[in-house]
């Protein structure tokens, strides 16, 4: 087997652990800057991003509207969201304030936090794999776009008119605390980024052996069920929802078969040649 790269030499653990504190230092650094940039456009992220899904015309109950009317019914249709947002507590809107800006932040550093993760795990490649960094930062931040974009215009929504609308008595006021709003919205755009991110998991699994093709073709059936209880603990509790989130993570389970069987043949190739 061809040796890899070793530009510093041999490392202790604790050398390691040096190196990887200072990609987290860097890391950190760059999503408190972005995150300050975040903290003075406040009026623009809460006005028009944080709080446009509780907005009935918000672009996905339109288009659910207009899907709606196509089979000749009115049912997906919102006229209205019927709850208030409030502030109880003296430092709520200013800590909400803060974790927004934050996670704004970290979604937008989030190319740069892969690459500092590439550079902290490349050391132990060989040299054709170091050679697709670039192809690597892109995919990772363009899986993490789509998922916080999934996240942020499917998962939300359904999430907000489904809880936002229901009650289990007409005497219960919907007012609805603003942190409690934000951490949807947050929870549902942040664990969509992170689930898009499944086949690049896949990719260093295999890698390492701990995950092959066959093993994922295997349990595909358990993997189903997976998805459907995330599917279900992420959405609201209604089919149709469960369903529209449920098809993209199997489509990228289906993906990360493919990827898996891909550096799996790959290895198995390196391996018969340096035999």
């Amino acid at each position: 087997m061809a040796k890899k790269i070793k530009e510093k030499g041999e490392m202790s653990f604790l050398d390691h652990v040096e190196e990887l504190r200072w990609h987290l230092v860097r890391s950190s650094a760059v999503i408190v800057a972005f995150s300050a940039v975040a903290f003075f456009f406040k009026d623009f992220i809460f006005n028009n991003l944080i709080f446009a899904p509780k907005d009935p015309n918000f672009i996905t109950y339109r288009f659910f509207c207009k899907a709606s009317r196509y089979f000749g019914s009115d049912g997906l249709c919102i006229t209205e969201m019927p709850f208030t947002m409030q502030s109880l507590e003296m430092g709520e809107q200013f800590n909400v304030h803060v974790w927004t800006s934050i996670t704004a932040g970290f979604i937008v550093a989030f190319p740069f936090v892969i690459w500092e993760f590439w550079k902290f795990i490349s050391p132990g490649l060989y040299q054709k794999e170091r050679k697709n960094a670039q192809l690597f930062i892109i995919i990772s931040s363009f899986l993490f776009f789509i998922g916080v974009l999934f996240g942020y215009y499917v998962i939300t929504p359904l999430s907000v008119n489904f809880l936002g609308n229901y009650s289990v008595s007409d005497i219960v006021e919907r007012n609805i605390k603003i942190s409690s709003y934000i951490s949807l919205l947050r929870s549902s755009v942040l664990a969509s980024g992170l689930i898009f991110e499944l086949p690049i998991i896949m990719y260093f699994l295999t890698k390492i052996g701990l995950v092959t093709p066959q093993f994922l073709s295997t349990y595909r059936k358990h993997a189903l069920v997976l998805v459907l209880i995330l599917a279900a603990v992420i959405t609201p509790p209604d089919v149709i929802s469960q369903v529209i989130v449920a098809i993209p993570i199997l489509v990228l389970y289906e993906v990360s078969i493919v990827i898996s069987k891909i550096v799996y043949k790959r290895q198995l190739k390196k391996e018969q040649q340096n035999a």
